[in-house]
């Protein structure tokens, strides 16, 4: 879980440039995007290229669990989620692919 803690934030090209995720040693997420005033959190676990991350806050009410797929090269970290409740993506090109920049 070590390689994802810190903080992580979608650059211009992606669907929401701006949102963060920042992952915590406790196993704790907070989650923003600013520009929209939306901001979430929860846990999550994460290991060996899979993520589960379950969020108990949000702006919308966008609640549940949350399994997908991550990998970090670099300061990239690229993340694919699979919708709430629904089985984990079978590749990182999924639907969802998202990728966020270290920056913290």
């Amino acid at each position: 879980m070590t390689d994802i803690i810190g903080k992580w934030q979608q650059p211009a090209g992606q669907a929401f440039p701006g949102l963060w995720f920042e992952f915590r040693t406790d196993g704790t997420f907070q989650a923003s995007l600013e520009e929209m005033g939306i901001t979430s959190g929860g846990t999550y676990t994460a290991a060996d290229g899979m993520i589960e991350i379950h969020q108990t806050q949000h702006t919308l009410g966008l609640f549940g669990d949350f399994q997908g797929l991550y990998v970090i090269e670099g300061d990239m970290l690229t993340m694919t989620l699979g919708d709430a409740g629904s089985l984990r993506p079978a590749s990182l090109e999924g639907k969802n692919k998202r990728l966020y920049k270290k920056i913290g």
